[in-house]
């Protein structure tokens, strides 16, 4: 329980820094942290369920799309200036550097069997941050695309 303050802390925090670069609002802050905290912990968490990070990652920006159309409304501000910022803490870094790390392992001269385990761990994980990528992008885009049509003044919220 404390570790997951602690990481929702930390992804608010991530967040703030994000959104201070892009020159957001000041009036945004605070929404940003809080929505960046909500996606990062339902993906945390998820992942603390067994669920494959991809999927967890899906639903944290799901949740963070979701709630920032509200935002958007609430702060008169367009929802993109809510969700990207708030998604960036969870860009899969680490497997883009390992996969990174993979390609130069790639060139050293070794024998057939570390290659290929040097091979298979570079495509896995440069799978694994494309596909992250791919559910973080379809997590926060598909709540915007589908209320679209219809402003966020007559949908009834329940």
């Amino acid at each position: 329980m404390i570790h997951q303050l602690e990481m929702a802390i930390w992804l608010a925090v991530a967040s703030l820094g994000f959104a201070v670069l892009f020159n957001v609002p000041k009036r945004t802050l605070v929404v940003i942290a809080l929505l960046s905290s909500l996606g990062g912990s339902c993906k945390l968490i998820l992942i603390n369920y067994n669920i494959h990070i991809v999927i967890a990652t899906f639903f944290g920006a799901l949740l963070i799309g979701l709630l920032s159309i509200p935002a958007a409304h609430n702060k008169h501000t367009p929802p993109l200036v809510f969700s990207i910022p708030a998604v960036i803490p969870m860009i899969p870094g680490a497997f883009a550097y390992k996969a990174m790390l993979g390609f130069i392992k790639l060139t050293e001269n070794t024998s057939q069997t570390a290659y290929d385990i040097a091979l298979n761990e570079t495509i896995s994980n440069g799978i694994i941050a494309a596909f992250i990528l791919l559910a973080l992008t379809a997590g926060v885009s598909f709540p915007m695309l589908i209320s679209r049509k219809e402003s966020i003044k007559t949908m009834k919220l329940k």
